[in-house]
């Protein structure tokens, strides 16, 4: 392909776009899906704090903008774009803005009513201004009607899985002699619900299991640390690991070793690591927050009501208590497996996601106050 018959796109992301969390993760497979199919892609990381924004990131968004051509096809992340609709407002008429959406700001964990309020209002006015909204999941594009997006203007773009070899828990031969392996890979945030685990787990210290945890330390310390405190208040550190965050190699293998996946989150966008799981022929405890209620197929796992302790804990000890549930949901979730889309595929559905956009209206760049960064 010519370099002039190159689509152009650049990607705006707030902070470093090489975190490990699945919004990154997800946004960096899409990139790298678009340049395979011939895309010249630019990735532009924000300075600043995201989502309530500070004057560093809005002046970081607004210079981003500004240095754009007219015309220009931008999508930013929601996560940089949801704080900051002065910035993206200014600069609609001129740039193809497009949304990337993976759950509305407001459903975060731990808001109270003013910033829910705050947050929505501003994503609103944000994704009013863009002229396509791409989101990783039929459940965010339903909840993204209540922000006034018109359905013309909504994709959906799921996330895909790479291929991956059966975990030793999706085989036959478990050594039984040995505690159950349980993995949960999220950060240590309020809305990840692992303060759930903790007690749902301290219910079953009479069982033989260990529990890894993997995810950053850093989004949240404080919240961090009080996991690790009550932890060792119920003389669980020895048996509930919260590792921080692996290198990929580190988190396949983490896979690996695991025989049941388990996601105590109040609320996801997609839940792209559950497909990870099911990737490898894993089982899957989860519950039903947000689109986890879609992103798990019943015949793989069992998915409780978020925040509930009890059902969490029932379900963990029906898998180890029970042969018959441990075999039933192994085999779905091997049979699941086969039908995973791969990012190849995801890849795809991104691009046709950012065709047909209108270009800049005529007249337009008779307002060259609008391209100058606050």
């Amino acid at each position: 392909m010519s370099r002039e018959a190159m689509p152009e796109l650049t990607l705006i992301v707030a902070g470093d776009p090489d975190q490990r969390t699945g919004g990154y993760v997800y946004d960096a497979r899409m990139v790298a899906e678009l340049r395979r199919q011939g895309w010249r892609v630019e990735v532009m990381g924000l300075a600043g704090c995201f989502p309530l924004a500070d004057q560093t990131a809005r002046h970081s968004l607004s210079k981003a903008l500004a240095t754009l051509p007219d015309n220009a096809r931008v999508v930013i992340d929601g996560l940089a774009m949801g704080g900051l609709p002065d910035e993206v407002e200014r600069h609609a008429e001129l740039l193809r803005i497009i949304a990337l959406v993976h759950h509305p700001l407001a459903d975060e964990t731990g808001l109270d009513v003013a910033q829910q309020k705050g947050f929505r209002d501003s994503e609103t006015r944000a994704l009013a201004a863009a002229r396509r909204v791409v989101v990783t999941s039929h459940h965010t594009a339903r909840a993204l009607r209540d922000y006034g997006v018109p359905e013309d203007r909504l994709r959906v773009a799921e996330p895909g899985v790479d291929k991956a070899a059966l975990a030793g828990g999706a085989l036959d031969h478990v050594d039984r002699s040995r505690p159950w392996r349980l993995l949960c890979v999220a950060t240590l945030t309020p809305r990840k619900g692992l303060g759930v685990l903790v007690e749902a787990l301290a219910g079953l210290t009479d069982r033989p299991w260990v529990c890894k945890v993997v995810g950053s330390h850093e989004r949240d310390a404080e919240h961090a640390a009080a996991l690790m405190a009550e932890t060792r208040r119920l003389d669980m550190a020895e048996r509930l690991d919260f590792v921080g965050e692996r290198n990929a190699d580190e988190l396949a293998e983490a896979y690996r070793q695991a025989d049941l996946f388990v996601l105590p989150s109040f609320y996801e966008g997609y839940g792209m690591v559950v497909t990870e799981a099911l990737s490898r022929g894993l089982p899957v405890i989860t519950t039903t927050g947000g689109a986890l209620a879609d992103t798990l197929p019943p015949e793989a796992g069992i998915a409780v009501p978020p925040g509930d302790a009890d059902a969490l804990r029932q379900a963990l000890s029906s898998w180890m208590d029970d042969a018959d549930v441990r075999d039933r949901l192994r085999h779905g979730a091997v049979r699941v497996r086969q039908g995973l889309a791969d990012w190849q595929q995801a890849g795809q559905r991104f691009a046709v996601a950012l065709e047909d956009i209108p270009e800049a209206t005529i007249g337009a760049a008779a307002q060259p106050e609008r391209r100058q960064p606050s």
